[in-house]
């Protein structure tokens, strides 16, 4: 498990632009089983997460004409058993972080793994959220 004093800072990052917190199970069976749009971003300490997926997801929620219900976040390889429900929701995806997942009355509708976001831009991965929330949102 990684330690606070780095996490928190990365968490913020998410939660100072809206997003809730996940940090048990049962938030993650609420949250994605609730009606309406859920995006669920799977956080993570890697570069990848800082410069291309949490940019990314913020851009995305700013910029979008449409907008999911609720925007909320799991932090891997700190809110573990959070991360461990989400994952389980994410099928038949393989565990990935980060990742995004979009829900839509608890089905999952959109994912965008990992080796989606590396070398990828902030921008094009707001590209790829908003269009996702043009058609599911």
């Amino acid at each position: 498990m990684y330690p606070a004093e780095i996490v928190i800072p990365m968490k913020k990052d998410l939660t100072n632009a809206g997003f809730t917190e996940l940090t048990n199970p049962d938030a993650v069976d609420a949250a994605i089983k609730s009606e309406g749009t859920t995006l669920v971003v799977v956080n993570s300490v890697c570069g990848c997460a800082a410069g291309a997926a949490r940019p990314g997801v913020k851009l995305a929620v700013q910029n979008a004409a449409k907008k999911p219900t609720r925007l909320t976040t799991v932090f891997a390889g700190f809110d573990t058993e959070a991360v461990a429900r989400a994952r389980q929701y994410f099928l038949p995806y393989p565990p990935s972080s980060p990742s995004v997942a979009l829900f839509k009355d608890g089905k999952l509708v959109h994912f965008i793994e990992r080796h989606h976001i590396e070398g990828r831009s902030a921008e094009m991965i707001a590209q790829n959220l908003q269009s996702a929330f043009d058609e599911y949102c």
